[in-house]
């Protein structure tokens, strides 16, 4: 695609309608400082409108997923806040909501998200988990929310962990700094695969990418942006709003073509 931008801290290759976006910075565990952070928020940007691209894979380099925010950065903001010339921005409060933003982002993203999860997956990178459509775990893989053992609260990522498997669960994990595996991550409802091997993993992803593609890509949109209004508006205004988009879709040319595929007992055009 020729309008990624690029990036130096992450690794982009699009392949039959499938972007894979390695986060690269694998000397840190692929921790999140602000120019990774601001390279992601681009490429979902420039993706955003993109008709071509029916899924996303995140995926972290070295078989690390994420280690969270990098700490280094905070201690750059630090800096800078004892060195700031009085014009009133709070560098800390900036670099957080900054991540925010980001995760906001990908969580409304059109595509369908799949993460591929090994190695840590702490903080940050456990939020990016909870935002995915479509998270496969390595039974390895270790999950945690370690900020308040560090003094700090997970600000962002809290609203979309609680969203992801309940305030129960939520807190328990999150006041405590819990440590968990691949397996508990699927009992507690993060992920949806566990895997016992790259091959497994990769094989399972083969499989969803397969399920994906047999789906219309506008429909697919429809109906993300619909279950990510569910508890934000009203139910009888969410209904009304669905209901305009189901007659558009079925009078649209992926409808008429969809049904048309299922009465003549065929592929639809976009199956691949």
């Amino acid at each position: 695609m020729n309008n990624l931008p690029n990036c130096e801290h992450l690794i982009l290759n699009e392949h039959n309608g499938v972007l894979d976006i390695t986060l690269n910075r694998p000397d840190v565990r692929n921790a999140m400082n602000l120019a990774l952070v601001t390279q992601l928020m681009e490429v979902f940007t420039a993706i955003e409108s993109n008709t071509e691209i029916k899924a996303v894979v995140l995926k972290g380099a070295n078989g690390n997923f994420c280690a969270g925010g990098d700490l280094k950065d905070m201690t750059n903001a630090r800096k800078a806040h004892k060195t700031s010339n009085g014009d009133g921005k709070d560098p800390f409060y900036l670099l957080n909501r900054e991540f925010g933003k980001m995760i906001s982002q990908i969580n409304a993203a059109p595509q369908v998200v799949i993460t591929l999860l090994e190695g840590i997956v702490l903080g940050g990178g456990f939020g990016l988990a909870c935002i995915s459509d479509i998270a496969i775990a390595d039974s390895d893989t270790q999950f945690g929310l370690p900020e308040t053992s560090l003094g700090l609260p997970p600000a962002q990522i809290a609203p979309f962990v609680v969203q992801r498997i309940g305030l129960m669960q939520a807190r328990r994990l999150m006041l405590t700094g819990s440590r968990f595996n691949g397996n508990e991550a699927k009992n507690l409802g993060v992920v949806h695969f566990v895997s016992n091997s790259t091959k497994e993993m990769l094989g399972i992803l083969a499989q969803q990418i397969k399920q994906i593609q047999r789906c219309a890509l506008h429909a697919n949109r429809t109906t993300k942006r619909l279950m990510l209004a569910v508890g934000k508006v009203d139910n009888d205004t969410l209904l009304d709003n669905a209901a305009d988009d189901f007659s558009s879709a079925i009078q649209s040319e992926e409808g008429i073509e969809g049904t048309n595929a299922f009465i003549e007992k065929r592929p639809a055009y976009w199956v691949r």
